[in-house]
């Protein structure tokens, strides 16, 4: 929504005790185009790399994910309802992509040691290799899509920018 209510022109822009402008202080063009372009990404960014994934792989994003967290978990395996957070997805989401992975012999799902409740997603040896095979295209897309557009950015401080808007 665009910000149309301004301080009068004369008005100092409120600022908080840390010298930093208040939650309330309209945005500046700069910030507004930030936020929005953010959004953007946000919408996109899964949109293209499923995709490439799709295309090259006949792979969705969402499977291809599963399927990363899974490899790098401790023994290849995580509580369904972990691997849903991992991947910011609904439990009920997850349980969908796994049944599709396991239906082609790439997870298995077997109960929680620690709790005979839960359950975990495995990757198998053919979901690996699988994940192997998809890998190439994901960073090709990865690179295309995101990196060729970073050039003579600081990735370290825009790590630590991001890291600290997702937490």
């Amino acid at each position: 929504m665009p910000n149309t209510e301004q301080p009068p022109r004369d008005a100092p822009s409120p600022t908080s005790p840390q010298g930093r402008p208040s939650p309330l202080s309209p945005l500046s063009p700069h910030e507004e185009a930030l936020l929005r372009e953010l959004g953007r990404v946000m919408t996109v960014l899964p949109r293209v790399f499923d995709a490439d994934m799709m295309r090259e792989k006949r792979m969705p994003l969402s499977e291809y994910m599963t399927l990363m967290h899974l490899s790098e978990a401790p023994d290849r395996r995580m509580r369904m309802s972990e691997l849903a957070a991992a991947a910011n997805l609904s439990l009920s989401g997850m349980t969908r992509i796994v049944t599709r992975l396991e239906n082609q012999g790439l997870t298995e799902r077997t109960r929680c040691d620690e709790d005979a409740r839960g359950l975990n997603a495995v990757l198998t040896d053919a979901g690996l290799a699988r994940l192997e095979e998809a890998w190439p295209a994901h960073l090709a897309s990865a690179r295309r899509h995101v990196f060729d557009h970073l050039e003579g950015t600081d990735l370290t401080q825009l790590i630590h920018a991001l890291r600290r808007i997702a937490t």
